[in-house]
Formats: structure tokens, sequence, C-alpha cells
């Protein structure tokens, strides 16, 4: 029976039993079997996949593995644009706009609060947030695997049980959107962008001593909730870094 020779990188290893983490393994398979198919037999979506190189060339999930194959799996690369070696997609897996599956609602106030662009309905069905992901060019989040082993699904990212704090770094840090953090510009409730507007606009509804301490305040443009830089957006921030 045929076999391949795979190794995958980082956090990819994650997906996979202990005696596969880290090290060179073999898969046996049957008939034409695509690369994309085998590694997601392997338990890695391919959501998860920025570049894959198969005796040292780089491939598309398409790709039919042949017999001793060397197969190298890579997630997003952090540091590196990869845009013209991978041919996995059009667009590398680096986006910083989201939709969130039902299972993490604890994350959106968290995500919006460092201005990241993230849509959140909790009556959404699977494939709605699929198609929203497509048309609107969003990186699904989500807690199934099973999810992100769609066909119709190109970005995504497996959110693995943690605290929220947990969780954001993981996606910060596996997008590589760090500098893109743009605290105090999204709001909390609706996902709208905020509009600086001159305090004197809410003097009869701002608590005294806010009035007292605070000069700066911003608006959403949709749902007009005000905000303001108060200890609670402080506490709210500080939790994460």
């Amino acid at each position: 029976m045929p076999k391949g020779i795979f190794r995958f990188y980082e956090e990819l290893n994650d997906f996979l039993p202990k005696h596969r983490r880290k090290t060179d393994f073999e898969a046996k398979f049957k008939g034409k079997r695509s690369i994309k198919d085998m590694i997601e037999a392997l338990g890695v979506p391919h959501t998860e996949i920025d570049l894959i190189l198969v005796n040292g060339n780089s491939v598309d999930f398409k790709y039919i593995l042949q017999d001793e194959d060397r197969v190298s799996v890579y997630p997003v690369f952090e540091s590196l644009n990869i845009t013209d070696v991978t041919l996995l997609r059009k667009i590398p897996l680096r986006r910083n706009k989201f939709i969130a599956d039902t299972n993490l609602g604890d994350i959106v106030k968290y995500m919006r609060a460092l201005g990241f662009n993230l849509y959140y309905d909790p009556l959404l069905s699977t494939r709605e947030i699929v198609e929203i992901s497509k048309r609107e060019n969003r990186v699904i989040l989500t807690k199934s695997r099973k999810l992100l082993k769609s066909k119709d699904v190109s970005h995504g990212i497996f959110i693995s049980p943690g605290t929220a704090t947990e969780q954001i770094r993981r996606i910060i840090d596996c997008l590589d959107i760090k500098n893109d953090i743009k605290p105090f510009s999204r709001c909390l409730r609706c996902n709208t962008l905020l509009n600086i507007v001159p305090k004197e606009k809410f003097l009869d509804g701002i608590p005294p001593k806010t009035k007292e301490f605070y000069d700066e305040y911003v608006q959403c443009r949709s749902c007009d909730k005000t905000y303001w830089k108060g200890t609670h957006f402080i506490n709210l921030i500080g939790s994460l870094f």
C-alpha cells in the first residue's frame, strides 16, 4: 500500500496524537487521495494551513499524493510574507475581519475592545456563518473542527479551550495582528466604528465624577452608545496584556 511521510509544524501539532507530534511519521493511503483529504484525515483542518511542501515544492490542496511523497505542513507564518510562495489560496490566512460561532460569545466584547471587526449573532446557523465568511472575507473563529474541514471554508481558526484572554492571544499571535490593535475604536455592543464627540454634547448624561476626570468621549455611529476611557475600559484592556 502506498504511503506518505508527513511532518507538521508549530501549533498544527495540537491536532495530532502525541506520538505524531513534532516528528516525521508514515501514513498509508488507498487509491487517488488529494493532499487536503489526507491531511484532514490525519486530524488537521485545512483552514489552519498556510503552506504545504511536497518533496520541497509548494502544492495546492488538489495535489494527488504519490507513494513515498515527503510532506511538510505549515501554519500561518507570523513574520514572513508568503503570498508569492504558497499555492493554497490567493490571500494567505492573515486577515483581521472575523465572524465567531455561537459558542464564542465570551470573547466578543474583548475583540471589539481591541478594535477588531468581529461579526457575532448567536442565532446564526453554521451555514449562515460560512456564507457571511465568504461574502465579507471574514475569518471564522470556532471550536468546531468539523466546520473548519468544510470545503466551503477557506479562512478559519480553531479556538482551543481556555480563558478568553488565552483564546484572544492565540488569535493575535496566530495571525500576527498585534500592530492592528486599535483600542477604543469599535462599539462593544454592535461592532460599528466609533466617532469622537465633544464632551459638551453629553454633559447632562455623564456622571459628575466622569465629567471631572475624563474629557475624551466617543459615540457609536449606529446605536448611539457612548464610551469614555474610564477604569472599566482600562481594566478590560489590562486583562488582555
